[in-house]
């Protein structure tokens, strides 16, 4: 294994080859063995609503009213949440939010506290 390049995504030395792809078991990340280390991920820029650029560990303020799907309840304008982990997707942050749990938010309806 020694030979074999670390996760890109998330830095993991365990990978493994399947075919002409490597393989990251911890975050589930395929990229090419043709393909350089892929930047593209990397180098994305997570913005709030604002403009301002947001980075994991960073306190975010929700400036909309969201409803929450599935459920009655609301996350409040102006709620605070605290230490994001930005994520590629439809939604762009992972979060805990007191008094809900887990959700997922859009860049779009926050801004960096």
């Amino acid at each position: 294994m020694s030979g074999l390049p670390k996760c890109p995504k998330c830095n993991s030395p365990f990978t493994y080859e399947d075919g002409n792809m490597y393989v990251c078991p911890e975050c589930a990340y395929e990229w090419s063995k043709n393909a350089p280390a892929e930047t593209g991920e990397q180098a994305k820029v997570f913005k709030d609503a604002f403009g301002n650029v947001l980075q994991d560990g960073d306190s975010v303020t929700v400036i909309k009213d969201l409803k929450i799907k599935g459920s009655s309840s609301v996350v409040k304008v102006g709620t605070k949440v605290k230490n994001i982990r930005l994520v590629d997707g439809d939604h762009d942050i992972d979060c805990k939010i007191d008094g809900i749990g887990a959700m997922q938010l859009k860049t779009e309806f926050v801004k960096k506290a």
